[in-house]
């Protein structure tokens, strides 16, 4: 059976940047007080003439332009959001539309901050079924839209961004040396839990039960990520790399520490970056990639959590 294999990646984010001591001004807060509980420093936030697909058809552009493929070489767009605020055009259709495209099928994900790797596994899907040859995946949100700027416990959090995969199929079979390009998903929800992140209302606003999410985060997500591994066939000190949804610096270090990647490089774009839910999973691998932090070809865990309580991970090649 062909696999599938990531060959490229790209990011993009606003060029306003919102330091902590911005947001002090703006609510009672401090950039001590923010540092210490969730790490980070900056976040980049989009204009009113910035949407979310702008944001990620810049990301795709560039991921195309590393593959070295034309727009009209992709039949399936994964747009994993969900700050979607219209029902239709999709951002998936949205972006096609902008980058050119042909007749490529489009599709929008929403599984919020593991929408990414959710949409990577539903790529993977379609070509291993024949059912596409090259898909552009993509994570993008606008956290700035439904951010509630008078709650300092979530608006802290916040950040807008894209993050974009180019997928391709993989004639290395599952047991060829070095493994499948992507690894088999483990996924899954908590669905009584669902209600600790929400994003509600109209217009919608962002809220979550902090210390709820923190708990299931922290305690149950280690043991299923190291199932990750195992369902990919590695273990897991000899990933390279560790790329977690970046929700909290306190929650990504723990649970990286709990799967035991001792040898990996850890993702921190969050203290840069902030939450930029599904953008924020191939947006720190991409700049992960673009610094040289980790080899082509070595093994990367990725795994998003979040809205819903709900996860999905798998081990990939790094392009």
């Amino acid at each position: 059976m062909t696999g599938s294999r990531v060959v490229a990646l790209g990011h993009y984010q606003p060029a306003k940047v919102l330091t902590n001591d911005d947001l002090a001004a703006m609510v009672d807060t401090s950039d001590e007080w923010i540092t210490s509980r969730v790490g980070i420093k900056t976040r980049h936030v989009g204009g009113p003439d910035e949407p979310v697909d702008e944001m990620a058809a810049h990301a795709g552009a560039k991921a195309l332009a590393a593959a070295g493929l034309a727009p009209s070489d992709i039949d399936l767009v994964l747009v994993a959001t969900s700050t979607a605020i219209d029902r239709s055009p999709s951002m998936s259709a949205r972006v096609a539309a902008r980058l050119g495209m042909g007749s490529p099928a489009v599709m929008d994900i929403n599984v919020v901050c593991s929408g990414f790797t959710h949409a990577l596994a539903t790529a993977d899907h379609a070509i291993r079924a024949g059912a596409a040859s090259r898909a552009l995946v993509i994570g993008a949100d606008k956290m700035a839209d439904i951010a509630d700027w008078t709650d300092r416990s979530t608006c802290v959090l916040l950040g807008d961004g894209a993050g974009a995969a180019v997928v391709t199929a993989d004639p290395a079979a599952p047991g060829a040396p070095g493994g499948p390009g992507i690894g088999p998903v483990l996924w899954g929800s908590v669905p009584e839990m669902g209600n600790a992140v929400r994003i509600e209302g109209t217009p919608p606003r962002f809220a979550q039960e902090g210390q709820s999410v923190y708990r299931w985060a922290t305690t149950q997500l280690p043991p299923i990520a190291r199932r990750v591994c195992e369902k990919a066939g590695i273990a897991p000190e000899d990933l390279a790399a560790v790329v977690l949804h970046q929700a909290n610096l306190r929650i990504i270090e723990p649970v990286a520490r709990k799967i035991g990647a001792v040898n990996a490089v850890i993702a921190r774009d969050v203290v840069d970056s902030g939450n930029t839910s599904a953008a924020s999973i191939p947006m720190a691998l991409s700049k992960l990639v673009e610094r040289g932090e980790v080899a082509s070809g070595a093994p990367v865990l990725l795994f998003g959590f979040g809205g819903n309580l709900s996860y999905a991970g798998q081990v990939i090649r790094c392009p």
